[in-house]
């Protein structure tokens, strides 16, 4: 099968090649999925660069990289029912702890990886759920119901953020997203009931001028660069739910501000949510989309040869949604 591998740390141009590898068997439980699309993140890029604490090599002798995709199950290991076969799914956790990922013509991955997709939810709308879409619904619903509470996105038309927009205005919250100016429309478009650039000198008096009491819950992409002023706009015990900190991966905490509030900072990383708390986020995303409440956004579609191309757009900014590569 063809598939785009590395086999060592470096520029997407300069380590990632085309190579032709012998298609894995299926174990007892296991399934190969003939993949339609795989998702593309900024993690995948970070990874392949070595950009990852604690790595100074890859795991792994050759690395087909990206943990996510879409497809059909065209065959299976022999613990699982042949009834399988032919269903439409996403992949989830392609390339984590593992060396074989979804850029690939097909993947063999264990059938716990894999959610089968609504009857109405297509390929690429399949391959956003992943890292994007686990992200957005953990971050939201992640400390329990949002109705009638004020929520903050940041980055709310990244991949992660234009989801969390939609999530959590499907679960009854009043929403507040950050955003460039450019794609301040498209954010309000998601549902956001209000929209501020985040490169503002008045962000903080902004938020708080629209939610006076403060915000009960921010979804925080770049928690190093904004907990210099979040506190200031979190109530009294709300939380903030972090997934990311690229450009600040070693920031230092005011403390004493942050306790003084007993403002809850909640890292997750969607890799290794427990099960019960995947199945929940799994449900909330089913079933937004199932009432036309979440509708993912593709920023942008490439060849499997592009690869490098895709995994390079994932960090640049301005995204308008997912980046995918058509297998």
């Amino acid at each position: 099968m063809k598939v785009i591998g590395y086999e060592e740390f470096g520029l997407a141009t300069e380590v990632l090649q085309v190579q032709e590898i012998e298609l894995q068997k299926p174990g007892s439980r296991e399934v190969i999925v003939k993949l339609r699309y795989s998702g593309v993140n900024p993690s995948d890029a970070k990874a392949r660069a070595g950009n990852r604490p604690g790595f100074v090599r890859p795991e792994y002798k050759l690395i087909i990289p990206h943990s996510d995709g879409s497809g059909v199950i065209e065959d299976v290991g022999s613990e699982l029912d042949k009834s399988l076969i032919g269903k439409r799914v996403w992949v989830r956790n392609g390339q984590w702890k593992r060396p074989f990922g979804t850029a690939a013509e097909y993947i063999t991955i264990p059938i716990e990886n894999t959610v089968e997709m609504l009857n109405q939810m297509t390929f690429q709308e399949g391959a956003t759920m992943g890292i994007p879409g686990l992200t957005a619904a953990q971050g939201v619903f992640g400390s329990g119901s949002v109705k009638g509470q004020t929520l903050l996105v940041s980055g709310g038309n990244g991949a992660v953020g234009h989801l969390a927009v939609q999530l959590a205005k499907w679960g009854g919250a009043k929403v507040i997203s950050t955003g460039s100016q450019s794609n301040s429309h498209s954010i309000l478009n998601n549902g956001a009931d209000y929209f501020f650039d985040y490169y503002s000198d008045n962000l903080v008096s902004q938020i708080l001028e629209v939610a006076p009491e403060g915000v009960d819950r921010v979804i925080e992409v770049e928690f190093g660069l904004n907990l210099t002023w979040l506190h200031q706009v979190v109530k009294p015990n709300g939380s903030l739910a972090v997934y990311g900190s690229a450009k600040e991966m070693n920031p230092t905490i005011p403390f004493g501000l942050y306790l003084f509030k007993a403002i809850k900072i909640d890292i997750f990383l969607i890799y290794i949510l427990p099960p019960k708390q995947r199945e929940l986020a799994i449900n909330f995303l089913h079933s937004a989309f199932e009432q036309k409440a979440l509708t993912p956004k593709i920023d942008s579609i490439f060849k499997l040869e592009d690869c490098a191309l895709a995994q390079n757009r994932t960090l640049e900014p301005g995204r308008n949604g997912a980046v995918l590569i058509e297998i």
